[in-house]
């Protein structure tokens, strides 16, 4: 009976051992793969309001020939263009990310990299400045590789405001978030702690105020007239507490949760406005 017993262990050892080997033999590994080669229809890059819409570069790059031990892959492979400011390392705050799918190629009109120097890279019309571009390649957003790097020296030129600036030249807070109170329809006077400053045709600052945490405000172009507003681009209270885009009559925009004091910066050159905590 002991010897029938230890017959049946080594057999079922034997047979996890075998059935263990095949599971490891199934597996898939990634063996090797390239970085992609980036290149560019033309070394430089002249952007002009006349050209909008015409092509101001198209980028290329090689794929990235993912082998595993099944053979090389079949799968999709996804792209990730970059560009940036030099020196930033692809990692500034306002880096633009364009989103490839399969294709090897992309094509951007002179408007759309205009417009991502100056609302994403927030790069100044009319002065030429250092940029760079690179493609990041993965599989389901593992085993990334990353092409070379192209530079530019570019100019960005100015367009059309997102939102048009308050022809009064002056804009106000208001709502339960502020300290006053929702303005009435009153002809009261002024509160100029509530005004912002103008600093540029575009962008106005409010250096600092004390914000309700949880509650509303909105931007008036002239002090407690409720015929012109500036308000969030989505639904009441909707928005990022810390900054999202604006328009002209809004929702109401929605304070950050905590009270504190705050600068509040609008700027409408790029239809967006930013809450940092002071």
């Amino acid at each position: 009976m002991k010897q029938l017993l230890k017959i049946v262990f080594l057999s079922s050892l034997l047979f996890t051992v075998i059935n263990s080997c095949k599971k490891d033999e199934n597996k898939v590994f990634l063996q090797d793969s390239k970085n992609p080669v980036l290149t560019a229809s033309s070394a430089t890059i002249n952007l002009a309001y006349a050209n909008a819409d015409k092509e101001a570069v198209k980028f290329s790059w090689t794929n990235p020939d993912y082998r595993f031990t099944t053979g090389i892959s079949s799968q999709d492979v996804s792209y990730l263009v970059e560009i940036d400011k030099k020196g930033a390392n692809f990692n500034g705050a306002g880096k633009q990310t364009v989103a490839v799918s399969k294709e090897l190629t992309l094509s951007l009109l002179t408007s759309q990299l205009n417009d991502y120097l100056l609302n994403q890279l927030q790069l100044q019309p009319g002065v030429a400045a250092d940029i760079e571009v690179r493609v990041k390649a993965s599989m389901n957003g593992a085993a990334t590789v990353i092409s070379n790097t192209l530079s530019y020296k570019i100019t960005p030129y100015a367009i059309p405001p997102k939102v048009d600036p308050p022809a009064t030249n002056k804009l106000f807070i208001t709502g339960s978030a502020t300290p006053a109170g929702w303005q009435c329809a009153c002809g009261e006077a002024e509160n100029t702690a509530q005004q912002f400053t103008k600093v540029s045709a575009t962008l106005y600052e409010l250096p600092s105020i004390t914000l309700t945490g949880g509650g509303s405000y909105l931007l008036l172009p002239k002090y407690a007239d409720w015929g012109a507003k500036y308000g969030f681009t989505g639904s009441n209270n909707a928005n990022n507490v810390n900054g999202d885009d604006f328009k002209a009559n809004g929702g109401d925009i929605l304070a950050p949760a905590a009270t504190g004091n705050y600068k509040i910066s609008v700027d409408f050159q790029r239809g967006k406005f930013t809450v940092t905590k002071l």
